[in-house]
């Protein structure tokens, strides 16, 4: 408390600040005055950055090497499309074959994706279905599923669901194998590899099994499988470091996207004899087990193949927004030196009598 005091017989002045230069506001300033012409230069500046950064973001995307296969009702699949209609048979197997060439070859890393479209994973409701605690392996929100995972977060009969929420059950559950074909008669399995396709933050902090770890059957003891899934959580992988909530299937999955047309990496080529430099040119084939039905919704389903960039996939987005940027930059810079040009003031003894 200040003992400072005003004049006598007044208030002690309790919120005065103390007389120093920098409470007082006293501090020397400097405050800059903006002309033409010093702020239309920094404009035009700005404008020639952003438009080249802009080309050069659309020149790395344009070499990045990309084969998108539409399988939703194509060709063989065409009849597992229409088992998936009838909810009747929606646990019936089928498999369909798309084949498809690629005519130069994908150098470097290759990487397979699933593409979805029409699918809103942004739905505000959707977003919130699910139990983080519970995905993080505790035990109390195991047993216990958080409210936000109603009505995917219980059987009738009680039993809990692990993983609970609407976003675990629409897990993305279609199998996809990868085969080359040299020629006619041989066919090589491409191999893929199923880990490190996540997020490092996501498969070693937000995702982790519950104890113990194991043993994943008695982890898991006393919980059920989501609705739509076939077999329960610790049965997701054959490899103990990749099954249960760590199983990078399902992470890649519950990481949401922000539009209704999106892809999510389901494996990464593993680079070992023939395709040790990559994907060579020629013909390949996708066996599919052709599980999650997009009907209902009128999505459409694909296999991607892909390289990368420093900048990541295929994506012209950004180079375009930098592009686009400084373009109008450069307009408004030269809309405002015509405007400047025009309307300046004239020195003393100028103007016009």
């Amino acid at each position: 408390m200040s003992n400072r005091k005003g004049p006598p017989g007044s208030q002690p002045f309790m919120k005065r600040p103390d007389n120093t230069a920098f409470k007082q506001q006293k501090l020397p300033a400097w405050t800059p005055t903006l002309k033409a012409e010093t702020v239309l230069p920094f404009f035009f500046l700005s404008g020639v950055a952003c438009i080249t950064i802009g080309v050069l973001l659309i020149i790395t995307a344009a070499g990045v090497q990309e084969m998108k296969v539409d399988y939703t009702e194509e060709r063989d699949c065409a009849d597992c499309y229409s088992l998936r209609l009838d909810r009747a048979k929606s646990t019936s197997d089928c498999a369909c074959t798309v084949s498809f060439s690629l005519s130069e070859a994908f150098k470097g890393d290759v990487f397979m994706y699933y593409g979805l479209t029409n699918f809103y994973q942004n739905q505000r409701h959707y977003m919130v279905s699910r139990d983080d605690a519970q995905l993080v392996g505790r035990q109390y929100n195991l047993k216990n599923p958080s409210i936000t995972c109603v009505p995917f977060d219980k059987y009738k009969n009680g039993t809990p669901i692990a993983p609970c929420g609407a976003i675990a059950n629409s897990i993305f559950n279609d199998t996809l194998q990868l085969f080359y074909h040299s020629d006619k008669n041989t066919e090589t399995p491409v191999p893929l590899l199923k880990t490190d396709i996540t997020w490092f933050t996501d498969r070693t902090v937000k995702f982790q099994n519950p104890s113990p770890k194991d043993n994943l059957t008695a982890a898991f003891s006393g919980t059920a499988r989501p609705f739509y899934w076939r077999k329960p959580v610790y049965q997701l992988s054959v490899e103990e470091n990749n099954n249960g909530f760590v199983n990078e299937d399902l992470i890649v999955w519950m990481r949401q996207a922000a539009f209704p047309s999106f892809k999510k990496l389901y494996g990464r080529l593993n680079r070992t004899q023939e395709f040790n430099d990559g994907l060579p040119a020629g013909n390949y084939s996708v066996k599919i087990s052709y599980n999650y039905p997009v009907g209902k919704f009128k999505g459409r389903k694909s296999v991607i193949l892909s390289t990368v960039s420093w900048l990541g996939g295929q994506n012209n987005f950004l180079g375009i927004a930098y592009s686009t940027s400084g373009a109008i930059t450069l307009v408004v810079a030269i809309i405002l030196t015509v405007v400047h040009l025009k309307f300046r003031k004239k020195p003393l003894g100028l103007e016009e009598e």
